[in-house]
This record gives structure tokens, C-alpha cells and sequence, in this order.
């Protein structure tokens, strides 16, 4: 990640041109479909992208080669060009010193500083700002989709400005002049939103990073950026702070930092358990720490805590109450609903909106506001289908959760993660809220297991905290215990694996979905498993599919079997 990328998207802005920018993580075949389905006339991109231990090529040969790559050069931008049917006709590179890749004039590609040196030295000068309707498409942004293929989520000019500049101010209390880091990348939304436009359209200095929380160098990375450049707001991923606490769980290298600058930290990407924020509220002081919720197709958050409001004077008022455990409550513009599951009444769909702290399907009643998506690029039967049809008149989240008897809504899981546990409808989030909690826990997922008496069963894996003396065998224990005295003997928890790592990809996400898979039988050996092309790092596929075979897991549709309270494997 590099200040041309937001200096591309500035100008395309400028333009009037849309924009559409993919995560630099992404194999050749995915970029392909994303070129395909865009069609841009022009492909801007790097020589390479860094990482911890190895550089990325983007475009074949690098010179000088590096000796430590771990696998031949990838080529991923001309073999996605050449694989696809859109030939774009010119591919702009913007040479890395880490490794400056071999050009081919012949197909398109030209180097950005020599075509910035050549603007220059002609005496060029500053395009105007072209006017363009409020609705007119700012950037497509590609999100995974169900049938392989990803969607373009459209976000229009005027509503993504205004709805924008409205979380600055308001969810985040940012003022002109201040400084926000939002540690994440421009190839997602939070990197479009928080990163690039949002500072930029309340007058903010925004820092970019590029870097691990752990690893480059260390735990104390961010808090060092904290206190370099005098950091007010700070927005990353629950899976960070877990990464820097499970490396630093004394917290011994932030304390090295002053942070007298910041007023709060803002969490999205997934849910934050209770325990992370309650460990990095300490860590900065007592300051807030704000759990919001969104996604891709929200383009800004749907539910925080307000801790910027004002009253008609422009006086600040009191922030809105955090309630661990919550996201908050809906921003204005969203009306948030909880729904149950559509019911056939023979004549159509029957909606059943859902009381306080009922479990269900979280919705938004249209209208949408500004921000949200206005269509799937070329898709718009696609559009209706995946966000509009099953709950008509509301907004499809693909989330589950409640909204208690405050207001505060709880996202627990995705809908497609939900068990059914003899009979019980119960969200694998929240039975991994509860393992969280454990003190020698950093990381967890929890999956369903086939069960012939029960249905399903929940499985814990765990990531314990660096340092960790207790004995394996007790901590499984207590975590099944934590959750028969939280949850209830209806949740019949009682088998967790102790593992090193779970796979997750390049922004933090746990890949529920894939370990799944490998429980049901698809592994890289049959070809059936689909390595996600976001992945970190793909090997920990291989010790998962080993440590779950093993057990005796894969291949039987994970029938649970015998559960005791002891741990099962140690990836």
C-alpha cells in the first residue's frame, strides 16, 4: 500500500472517472474476473507488494531477483490480462525499490515516474474538476459472492460523500486538522472510507501503513505510529489488537508509547469480543473503545456509538453509552430490524419482526441511506436477489444477531453460520464470545459438527496467549464450563482443539468457511477444497487438514462422536 495508490483514486475522483481497486492479495484468476466484469480502460498497479517475509511480483521478473522469494515470480497482472477476454490497453507501474519489474512496451505498459517526469517537463496543468451527477458511479468495490463469482458493489458520489463526512464528525468526533489512522488497506471499504476520502473530506491528515501489527518489527508497530504523528483516532480490526495482545499480553512494548494524543479506537471487520476491548481500554488510558458495525455494500457503519454529537449550537453533547458486547446502536439513516426466518403462509412469504434479545436474521428497512450501494455493477438481477428478495421491503445483511430491550444491536454471526443444537437455533458467535473470555484464549472459531442424536454440536478451536503455562487439559474444562454456566447445557459444548493458528486471511478474517469444508472431506489432495485467494498463508491448510484427520473429523461429515472435556489435537 502506497500514497500513489490513494493519489490514483484521487485523480480518477477529480475525473470524474470511476474507480475500482483490488487488494494486492489476490491471484491471477481472481483479478481476471474482476477485470473482466469492470472492463477499465486502464490498469495501474505496482511492481510488487511487500510483505513480512517476502516480496510479491505483480509483473513477472523483478530486477534485481530476489533471493528470498518463496515461489517463482506470479506474473499476476499480465496473466490475469491474458487469461480474460478485456484487454485493457495500457497498464501503468509504479516501480517499487524493493523489486522493479521488467516493462513490456509492446503491451501497454509504461513506468508512472517517467510519465509523471514527462507531464512535467511538458508543462501540463491540472485538470479541472469535472462535475458529475450526485449518483454517478466514485468506485465499483468487488465482495465476494456465494457462486464464485464477486460482486460489484457501485458507491455513488453525492451519498457516499455526505454519509462519510457524517461518520468523521459524528461517530468518530474528528475535527479538521487532526490526524486518523485507519490500519488496514485501500483494496477494501475501510481503506476507501477511512483511509482515503473520509479524512480527506473533513480536512484530516490520514497515515498510511503499510505493515503487520506484529512482525514488522514488532507488537509496538501501531503504538509507535500513535505516538510519531500524534494520532487522535485509530480504526482497525479486532484481529489485530488479538494478534499484537497473544505477542505482547503484558502490553510491556505499548507502554514504551505516549498516547496522550488519542481520544478513542474504533473496531470493525468482525465481531470484538468483550475481553479484547477491555485490554486495549487499558492500554490507552481508559479511552473509548468503539465497536461499530458495516460491510462492504454499507460503505459506512450502520451501528456505533456516537462520540461526536452536537447540539444546535455546535456544542458537544455526551457520546452515546457504550455496552460492551454490542456494536452499538443504528446510525441515522438505518432503521434496523431483527426478523425471523421467512414463513410460507401458502399465499406468500410471511415477515415476523422479532422482539427484544430475540435471535434472528438483522435487516434494514428501506429506504437505504447515503452510502449504501446502489446497484451491483452489470448485475442489477443479482443485486435483487442477493440483498432484496428474501425479506421484502428490507435489506438482506447476511447477519444474524439481536437487538436487546436499549436499542444496542448484537451482530453474532453470519446467517450461514448458524447451528441448530437439538433443537435450539444458537449462533457460533456466541458461543465464541464466551471462549474469548478465557483468559489464556487470544484467538477462537467455533464450528458445527454433525451430531445423530443432537443435530449438531459445537467444536472450539483456540489459539492460546504467548506465555500460556497452564495445562492444556485444563483450560479445555474450563472453556466447557464457561459455556454450560453462560449458555446453557442446551449449547452441548464440550470438544475443543488447542491449535497454533487458524487460517485467516491477509485483513484478519477468520476462514470459517474453509475449515469446514475440510471437516466435510474437500481437501487440496482431491482438488475439492478452493484455496480462498485471500488467504495469508495457505501451508496452515495442510496442518489443519492433518490434525483434523486425526481426530477422525474429515470425511464423515464431521460427526462429532464421543465428546469429552479434554483437548483433541495440537496443530
Amino acid at each position: 500500500m502506497v500514497p500513489e495508490a490513494l493519489v490514483s483514486m484521487l485523480a480518477c475522483a477529480r475525473l470524474g472517472v470511476t474507480h475500482s481497486v483490488v487488494f494486492g492479495g489476490f491471484a491471477p484468476l481472481e483479478v481476471q474476473k474482476r477485470i473482466n466484469d469492470s472492463k477499465p480502460k486502464l490498469v495501474i498497479g505496482g511492481s510488487c507488494g511487500i510483505e513480512v517475509n517476502k516480496i510479491v511480483p505483480y509483473k513477472g521478473k523483478l530486477l534485481p531477483m530476489i533471493k528470498y522469494l518463496e515461489r517463482p515470480p506470479t506474473n499476476m497482472l499480465d496473466k490475469a490480462i491474458d487469461m480474460g477476454a478485456h484487454k485493457p490497453a495500457h497498464r501503468i507501474i509504479f516501480q517499487r525499490d524493493a523489486g522493479r519489474a521488467v516493462l513490456d512496451p509492446s503491451r501497454g505498459d509504461l513506468d508512472w515516474n517517467d510519465e509523471m517526469q514527462r507531464i512535467r517537463l511538458a508543462g501540463k496543468q491540472f485538470k479541472d474538476y469535472v462535475p458529475v451527477e450526485s449518483n454517478h458511479p466514485l468506485y465499483i468495490l468487488y465482495t465476494s459472492g456465494t457462486t464464485g463469482l464477486p460482486k460489484g458493489v457501485v458507491r455513488d458520489n453525492g451519498g457516499h460523500a455526505t454519509q462519510t463526512l457524517a461518520t468523521m464528525k459524528n461517530l468518530f468526533g474528528a475535527r479538521p486538522g487532526e490526524v486518523v489512522f485507519c490500519a488496514s488497506d485501500v483494496g477494501w471499504v475501510v481503506g476507501h472510507s477511512f483511509i482515503c476520502y473520509g479524512p480527506l473530506l473533513l480536512g484530516c491528515s490520514t497515515v498510511l501503513y503499510e505493515g503487520k501489527p506484529v512482525g514488522t518489527p514488532d507488537a509496538g508497530a501501531f503504538f509507535r505510529i500513535l505516538e510519531e504523528y500524534k494520532v487522535n483516532t485509530w480504526y482497525t480490526a479486532p484481529t489485530a489488537l488479538r494478534a499484537i495482545r497473544r505477542v505482547d499480553p503484558e502490553s510491556t512494548l505499548s507502554a514504551k508509547y505516549d498516547l496522550h494524543h488519542l481520544r478513542g479506537l474504533f473496531l470493525a471487520g468482525e465481531r470484538s469480543d468483550t475481553g479484547t476491548i477491555a485490554h486495549f481500554r487499558h492500554v490507552i488510558g481508559g479511552k473509548p473503545v468503539v465497536d461499530n458495525y458495516w460491510s462492504t455494500e454499507s460503505g459506512s457503519p450502520i451501528t456505533g456509538a456516537c462520540q461526536g454529537l452536537e447540539d444546535a449550537y455546535g456544542a458537544r453533547v455526551e457520546p452515546i453509552a457504550i455496552r460492551q458486547g454490542s456494536a452499538g446502536m443504528p446510525l441515522p439513516g438505518y432503521d434496523v430490524r431483527v426478523l425471523a426466518d421467512p414463513e410460507d403462509s401458502g399465499t406468500g412469504y410471511k415477515l415476523q419482526e422479532l422482539g427484544p434479545s430475540q435471535f434472528g436474521n438483522i435487516v434494514v428497512k428501506l429506504p437505504l441511506p447515503p452510502s449504501a450501494l446502489t446497484t451491483l455493477w452489470n448485475n442489477s438481477a443479482g443485486f435483487q436477489k442477493s440483498y432484496l428478495s428474501r425479506f421484502p421491503g428490507y435489506f438482506d445483511t447476511g447477519d444474524a444477531g439481536i437487538i436487546d430491550e436499549d436499542g444496542y444491536v448484537h451482530v453474532m454471526s453470519r446467517t450461514d453460520d448458524i447451528m441448530q443444537v437439538a433443537g435450539h437455533r444458537l449462533s457460533t458467535g456466541s458461543v465464541e464470545q464466551i471462549l474469548a473470555e478465557h483468559p489464556a484464549i487470544s484467538e477462537c472459531c467455533v464450528i458445527p459438527l454433525s451430531d445423530k442424536l443432537k443435530g449438531q454440536v459445537p467444536m472450539g478451536l483456540v489459539v492460546l496467549k504467548s506465555g500460556t503455562t497452564e495445562k492444556e487439559e485444563d483450560i479445555a474444562k474450563e472453556i466447557a464450563q464457561m459455556v454450560r454456566q453462560n449458555l446453557g447445557a442446551i449449547a452441548n459444548y464440550s470438544q475443543t482443539h488447542i491449535i497454533r493458528r487458524l487460517p485467516k486471511t491477509r485483513s484478519g478474517k477468520i476462514l470459517r468457511r474453509t475449515i469446514r469444508d475440510i471437516i466435510a472431506g474437500k481437501s487440496l489432495e482431491n482438488q475439492k477444497l478452493i484455496v480462498p485467494a485471500t488467504i495469508e498463508d495457505p501451508t496452515v491448510l495442510n496442518e489443519l487438514e492433518d490434525a483434523m484427520t486425526r481426530l477422525g473429523l474429515v470425511g464423515n461429515d464431521g460427526e462429532a462422536g464421543k465428546l469429552d472435556d479434554t483437548v483433541k489435537a495440537k496443530l
